[in-house]
């Protein structure tokens, strides 16, 4: 039987980490970590997003400021909003929840946050950073969802070092920066995407697999060898009838959750993950910004 890796349980241990820094940082600089969110128009998944990441930052002590605004929203106006953001002393943290609407470039509006504040870790100077670090310093603002899959699999407490670590998916939020954090553990990486030859023998070979391309269901246990450790990134929402449907991952959970020693479920597994990163970057902003002194050291390794 394997292990599930419980996203909610890891993120809970770091949540409340965070909790008794804050009150240190609350205690030396007489104020607490701000998080900036902001949401274009209406689009029913993101405000679900919004709501748990308001609540999450909330329940740690972070100050959240709700910046909601309509859909026809004009590029040059959200531009100048951020710009206000950038210069506001009680935001530490700015969070652009995507996908803006069509007629809004994200990338140019993504990269107008600046790097100190950059919650979700995807500033060119902060990918940069990431890439050019001896190892994953935990002062960094790393991108959220990887490094909560890295976190999970500290939890396992084994060691990473020499481990064959595959990684599907390319995407500069999820699959890029997962393969320079499991670089910087010594794993040996191999990222594979659409246009690979043979990717299932290839996963076939992993002892860590990162599932990250959006694909409900799609690696099965032809593609996994025995007692790999899978993390399933995927997120997808699938029908059940004409009325009902339910999320599940890009692996196929009951096809290998048999063969496999360990293995993180859809929802409850990194989705969690994800809000507790965000949290911790905002938390280092706020430590970095207020006075240099200790670097943060949570979380610990296990």
């Amino acid at each position: 039987m394997s292990q599930i890796l419980d996203g909610k349980k890891v993120a809970q241990k770091l949540k409340d980490e965070l909790k008794i820094e804050i009150e240190n940082i609350k205690s030396k600089f007489n104020r607490v970590p701000g998080l900036a969110v902001v949401q274009v128009g209406n689009v029913a998944a993101s405000s679900v997003y919004v709501k748990a990441k308001t609540k999450a930052a909330k329940e740690v002590g972070i100050n959240v400021f709700d910046h909601h605004l309509e859909e026809t929203t004009d590029q040059n106006d959200l531009i100048n909003l951020i710009s206000q953001l950038n210069s506001n002393g009680d935001v530490d943290g700015i969070l652009v929840q995507l996908p803006l609407p069509k007629t809004i470039n994200e990338e140019a509006v993504l990269n107008c946050i600046i790097p100190e504040k950059d919650a979700d870790g995807f500033h060119p100077l902060n990918v940069g950073k990431l890439s050019i670090s001896n190892k994953n310093d935990e002062n960094l603002m790393i991108p959220c969802t990887p490094y909560g899959c890295l976190l999970l699999l500290r939890e396992l407490g084994i060691d990473l070092a020499g481990k064959n670590a595959v990684v599907i998916g390319r995407s500069n939020i999820v699959g890029k920066p997962m393969a320079q954090l499991l670089l910087k553990e010594s794993c040996t990486v191999t990222t594979v995407h659409s246009k690979t030859v043979d990717i299932e023998s290839i996963c076939k070979k992993a002892d860590i697999l990162i599932a990250a391309i959006g694909k409900p269901e799609f690696v099965n246990k032809d593609w996994v060898k025995e007692g790999a450790i899978i993390i399933d990134v995927g997120i997808n929402r699938v029908k059940i009838n004409e009325e009902k449907s339910k999320l599940v991952g890009d692996v196929l959970f009951s096809d290998v959750e048999n063969k496999v020693s360990a293995i993180s479920p859809v929802p409850g597994g990194v989705g969690p993950m994800t809000i507790a990163c965000l949290l911790r970057n905002t938390t280092i902003s706020c430590r970095n910004r207020s006075v240099s002194y200790t670097h943060l050291t949570l979380p610990t390794k296990a």
